[in-house]
């Protein structure tokens, strides 16, 4: 099981994450203004649904790996490591853009659950960026390793959940006045250089940690 350091550093990472609006968000807002609070909730739900699926998928995918060897699992982890450089330099040089919200069709709360679940598993960035974000907090004599990977996912589900419904929550309190979505469109374009350091800094902590 990872021990409280590392999960209080994993913690802040994914909420540092989660407040930059991204595709997730634009999505749960979208669906809120269209059909309320319960559409919204469902799809932030299919959200989190999706992120725990690619939670599994990387933990068979890498307990896999690390039953032929340990040395496999760590080679596959720096590789993840310079995965995130490479995004974390990417986002640092990339120049702002608008970020347009999904143009999704009214549904009920079901429909709206399943074709965020749908979005987020066939999402093949977000399956890449489990496998290379998890093995960074997951330290190999701590436990088992495919404990920690759930345990992490798990915490990842949770705050994912626990900020959608926020956000739905508040849109629906504060109504027409953040039904407009230029301010996180403003400020999704302005946090490329924010998430890159987040990025660039998993990649070093990796690179700089004890063996």
């Amino acid at each position: 099981m990872p021990d409280f350091s590392t999960l209080l550093a994993y913690v802040i990472v994914v909420v540092l994450l989660f407040l930059i609006p991204g595709p997730a968000v634009l999505l749960t807002i979208t669906r809120t203004v269209q059909n309320g609070r319960k559409g919204g909730i469902m799809a932030g739900l299919g959200i989190a649904t999706g992120d725990f699926l690619h939670t599994l998928f990387a933990t068979v995918g890498l307990s896999t790996i690390l039953m032929t060897s340990a040395l496999a699992f760590n080679f596959v982890k720096y590789a993840g490591a310079v995965y995130l450089l490479y995004l974390g330099v990417r986002e640092m040089m990339s120049k702002p853009s608008e970020p347009r919200p999904p143009k999704v069709k009214s549904a009920g709360a079901l429909k709206s659950f399943v074709t965020a679940t749908v979005a987020e598993v066939l999402n093949p960035k977000t399956a890449l960026f489990f496998l290379a974000f998890l093995p960074q907090f997951v330290h190999l004599e701590r436990g088992h390793a495919a404990t920690q990977f759930l345990i992490l996912g798990f915490v990842f589900v949770s705050l994912s959940v626990l900020y959608t419904t926020s956000i739905v929550l508040g849109i629906s309190a504060l109504g027409k006045m953040v039904k407009r979505t230029t301010w996180i469109s403003r400020l999704s374009r302005q946090s490329g250089k924010f998430v890159g350091a987040i990025y660039i800094g998993l990649g070093l902590k990796v690179a700089f940690q004890r063996q």
